[in-house]
Formats: structure tokens, sequence, C-alpha cells
């Protein structure tokens, strides 16, 4: 049996079997439904409790993640009770020694696999366009990672997590739309979907400041009936990206985060990670977005301005979307014919420890 790619993210999580030129085959929100029992509850009226196993791109609820993991893996798989086969993660940037050790034993103790590897987001990202070295931003539902990668290896010294993501996004787009609708109340799910429908950026800062004058309604009647009008709202969401102090952040904004990460690696390699350049994300895929970005490198005050790396003809669209688990496809085509993953007898002769020694 094929290898299983598996990257759990904080809003979608994206399995299949690895096939490098082709879209993760299951995608899929990353929680749970829990039915929680209560008092004087009606025997058919049932609480129902979402609940998020993944936070900020780690793993906060391993009981809710085992369940996740198993509908994903025997129901929509294939795997059998008893047949296990060979398993990759992705994991996103600084996560704890812990928690790679808790996945590791999950996997060998729980699901009983025959094989395991973890490997991390960014140097997976450039896999998937055919690099080892360059840079990725990548810009989650709960987090941004910006990391240099240097002959398939993570400049950690260098990199840089930042704690807002999509979902920050999406709460500034609500409440933007309710200071210019404020009588009608949009549910959060409506607001996400309406952030991805109509967010984009404008061409540099000065083109946003003026956008309050030029910008030109939109009616959008929500699913309850109810209809909403978008003007220069839609424009924010992309704007916080390059002025933080949107957010209520005092930081800089997302390319100045990007050449000074670089700036903290070695000279030689300079050249190479701006000119290696890849957005990932959902957030990367709005409207404008990566020609702000180019603008902005542009003007950077860097000798070498960033250059973003033109995803290969052979590789899925929305390759931003799914980079990580496309080049977990292509990584698991090597590192388990060749027998440089985890093995069962591993894990039980050294523990979960063994994952730091033999991934990565």
């Amino acid at each position: 049996m094929e290898a299983v790619v598996v990257d759990a993210g904080s809003k979608l999580l994206k399995a299949g079997i690895a096939a490098p030129d082709q879209a993760p085959g299951l995608v899929m929100p990353s929680k749970m439904k829990l039915e929680v029992e209560e008092e004087n509850q009606v025997a058919d009226g049932a609480v129902v409790e979402e609940v998020h196993p993944v936070v900020r791109g780690f793993v906060k609820d391993w009981d809710a993640m085992e369940d996740l993991l198993s509908y994903v893996l025997y129901r929509n798989i294939g795997w059998e009770m008893g047949d296990e086969g060979q398993i990759l993660f992705t994991e996103p940037l600084f996560t704890p020694k812990a928690l790679r050790e808790q996945l590791v034993q999950l996997m060998f103790e729980k699901f009983n696999v025959s094989g395991f590897y973890d490997s991390e987001q960014a140097v997976l990202s450039l896999y998937a366009v055919g690099r080892i070295s360059g840079c990725t931003v990548d810009i989650g539902h709960g987090k941004i990672d910006i990391a240099p990668v240097c002959e398939g290896a993570v400049q950690h010294v260098a990199s840089k997590r930042f704690e807002i993501g999509g979902t920050d996004l999406t709460n500034l787009f609500a409440q933007e739309l309710k200071k210019s609708n404020p009588s009608i109340n949009i549910d959060i799910s409506d607001v996400e979907r309406l952030k991805e429908q109509y967010a984009c950026c404008t061409e540099d800062q000065l083109a946003f400041e003026d956008i309050g004058s030029s910008c030109q309604p939109e009616k959008h009647t929500l699913p309850d009936g109810q209809v909403i009008t978008i003007e220069k709202e839609r424009y924010i969401v992309g704007e916080a990206l390059f002025q933080p102090s949107i957010l209520g952040l005092e930081d800089y904004g997302i390319v100045h985060q990007l050449v000074t990460s670089v700036s903290n690696v070695a000279t030689e390699y300079h050249k190479q990670l701006l000119e290696n350049t890849m957005l990932c994300g959902g957030t990367a895929s709005m409207t404008g977005f990566e020609d702000r970005f180019q603008r902005e490198a542009n003007l950077s005050a860097s000798a070498i301005r960033p250059s973003l790396v033109k995803p290969p003809e052979y590789m899925p669209e929305n390759l931003a979307r799914h980079s990580a688990w496309l080049g977990g496809a292509i990584l698991a085509k090597v590192v388990f014919p060749q027998n440089q993953h985890v093995t069962k007898g591993d894990y039980d002769e050294t523990g979960p420890s063994i994952v730091h020694k033999k991934c990565f």
C-alpha cells in the first residue's frame, strides 16, 4: 500500500495517498462534533459542541486528534484494522519536541502503523516547486510562519512565527462589516465565506488610503435573506498583512519581516533565498496579494529583492493551499522506499525520541 500523507492545520486537514502530481484526496475541516450530556436535557435535544484538535498550528486536544485521524484513515483512506500502512505528517515551524513525540507515540501505539515520518512544512512546500533552498511565507488559519531553508534545512534561528492568521483576518473583516452594517447580525461562518469571496489587496498603501472615495459598494444577500453592503472593507483584510497596526500590532509588514529574516542567515545564502520565495496558505490566494507582495518586495531596502517562485505546470492548481501536502507526497516517495523512516522496530527499541534522530 502507498504511504499516506497528512497535513493537519487549524482550519483544514488534508490527507491522501502520496501522489505528487495530484491534490490531496481528502480536504475536510479540522474539527470534531461532540455530544455533551447536560442535566435535564431533553432526550432528542443533544447539545453538540465543536472540538478543534489543532489550535494555531499545534495539536491541543489529543483525544479529539485521535478520533479525527481514525475517521480519516479508516473511513476515508481505506485502512483496515491490523493492516495499517506507512504515514508521513507535515508539521509547522517551531513544533515542540514533546508534541512530535506524542504524535509518533499515537501512530505506533494506537494506530499500529508500519512506518512513520515527519517533516517541516517549509521544507515540503519548497519540494513542491522543485527547490531545496528558498524562503516560505506561510499564512495559515492561526499563524504566519516565515522560514528560510538552506539545502533542505530550516534555519530556525532566522525563522519567525506570528500568532496571527486567517482567523484574525476574518475577525477583522467581521468588525469592519459591522461598522458599515450595524443593524445586521452576521454569523462568523458567513463572514469567512464573504472574506474568501470578496477580500483583496490594493496595489500599494497609497491606493488603500484613497480607496474610500473610489470603492463601489456591492450588495450581498446572506443565506438568511439579510442584505449587506460591502465597500472598502474588502481591502482591509489584505492591507493588515502589510500594515499590522490595523490589527493593533506594533510590527513591520510581511515583506519587511521576510527580508529581516533572511538577513539573519549567512550572507552567501541571501541571493538564493530571496530569489526563491514561496507564498503558502489559503490567504496567499487572495486576489491581488501576490502582485502587492512583489510590488512591496521591489521597493525593499534589500539589495536583492524577494522574487516569487512560479510553480511547475505539472502541479495541481491552488498549489499555495496544498503545497506542504504535495511536498510531503514527493518526500514520501523517497523516504519509505529507501527505509529512511521510523520503523516499528526503531520505535520499540528507542521509544518516541527516535523521531528526532530519524526525521529531519
